[in-house]
């Protein structure tokens, strides 16, 4: 290999050891390329102004912000309470609702972190009262919260969609029946683990109080509808969208349920601000990256190998999400999709993959990465949230983990599974 070669692959990976932060792991095994090859050190600040003036960046700090703001607002408890009196009556009923609601949630805030918050710091000490072992509580908010990266409108779809070029809204949809499956197959568990351990279930909830609900939630379940409506309308495109997202929080939040002060508002900008910014500077700074591993052409020459050693496609696609899974666990998920994507891309093309199918497939992967022991953000998010050990939540989620390895499954060798509603965003 080259020296070019040697710092972009074997010095990034001795950084990321050594425990840098991706944000900073990258431009310096960028510059390390830079003066190995003798070019202009300015080419990185270059590369960072390009990569950071892309419009579809905006919409990660806006969904972000969206989701803060619809918490601080009061919509997420709303949500809750709603989904609470359709399903609490049953086996499994309360933890069923942190599934529910995490699915609608997601048609928020777009992101797994921001949902596995809102729905756990409700519900984890709701279920634990209510009979549940903690750690499952735990685990159930988080795997629930990884329906972010897959209900729409989605970051991890935004990020893949430009690192990959493709339209943002066909994505968006590509995720829906992989997102809903994986919310179906929680609800299974959640009905296991309460028959398995004779939780008690709570009183079914009259019409009155369903409708009552219903009522209170109306702003919250209007939110999705507003967003989504207004992308596949043509109304506006998922960037605007995440803007129409944030201002109907504050208005919603401000003079409807008036949980929200214009004194909050600067804390949760900030907030959402310091979520977001080490993200967009991950996106910022691979763009010198990508265009440096285009020069040596190791993403070409890796799908050429993987091409001459591997000549099935369900084998190469196996062996990806084999990759992607063991990554996953102990590298940043973002990074992921950013540093190797041109490579991901490079495989998928060689071998035939529909793009937008190769999408899905990818934000799945990502969704299970949110979620996976060591290092998934979800996890020490509801570590936070409940007070536990890593350890004991790990044990307690592997059953939704296997859960999501059957949608990835199903993503990854039926087209259609994500291809079906297509027509729709055309």
């Amino acid at each position: 290999m080259t020296p070019i070669a040697w710092c972009l692959t074997a010095g990034f990976a001795g950084l990321v050891l050594f425990g840098f932060p991706f944000a900073i792991a990258i431009p310096l095994a960028i510059t390390a390329a830079l003066i190995a090859a003798d070019i202009e050190p300015a080419f990185l600040a270059q590369a960072v102004i390009s990569g950071s003036q892309q419009f579809s960046l905006l919409a990660i700090p806006l969904f972000m912000l969206a989701g803060e703001l619809m918490t601080a607002g009061g919509l997420s408890q709303r949500l809750v309470d709603f989904a609470s009196t359709l399903v609490r009556h049953r086996t499994g009923g309360l933890a069923m609702v942190a599934v529910l609601a995490a699915t609608v949630f997601s048609a928020i805030s777009g992101s797994a972190p921001a949902t596995t918050a809102a729905i756990g710091g409700i519900l984890i000490p709701a279920m634990a009262k209510a009979g549940y072992d903690r750690a499952f509580a735990a685990s159930i908010a988080v795997s629930a919260g990884v329906l972010g990266p897959l209900i729409p409108p989605s970051i991890a779809f935004v990020i893949w969609g430009i690192v990959a070029e493709q339209s943002i809204g066909r994505l968006f949809v590509a995720g829906i029946v992989p997102g809903l499956t994986l919310a179906a197959g929680l609800l299974v568990v959640c009905y296991v683990h309460a028959r398995r351990n004779q939780v008690p279930r709570l009183p079914r909830a009259s019409i009155r109080e369903t409708w009552t609900a219903f009522h209170r939630a109306k702003w919250a379940l209007g939110s999705p509808l507003v967003v989504l409506g207004g992308i596949y309308g043509g109304i506006f495109t998922p960037t605007e969208a995440a803007a129409v997202s944030c201002l109907y929080a504050v208005l919603v939040g401000l003079f409807v349920e008036r949980l929200l002060t214009l004194r909050a508002l600067p804390g949760l900008i900030a907030r959402a601000m310091k979520t977001s910014g080490m993200v967009c500077a991950i996106i910022a700074v691979s763009t010198g990256f990508g265009i440096l591993i285009a020069q040596e052409q190791l993403a070409t020459r890796f799908a050429h190998w993987m091409a001459a050693n591997i000549q099935e496609k369900w084998l190469a696609l196996a062996a990806l999400n084999i990759a992607f899974f063991l990554l996953a666990a102990v590298m940043d998920e973002i990074a992921i999709m950013v540093i190797l994507g041109p490579m991901l891309i490079a495989i998928a093309t060689r071998f035939g993959v529909d793009p937008i199918h190769f999408g899905a497939i990818i934000v799945t992967n990502v969704a299970i990465g949110m979620a996976a022991p060591p290092i998934g953000y979800c996890l020490f998010i509801g570590m936070a949230l409940s007070g536990l050990s890593l350890a004991r939540i790990s044990r307690a989620i592997w059953p939704q983990i296997l859960v999501m390895l059957v949608v990835l499954f199903l993503t990854t060798y039926i087209p259609e599974f994500a291809l079906i509603l297509q027509p729709a965003a055309r």
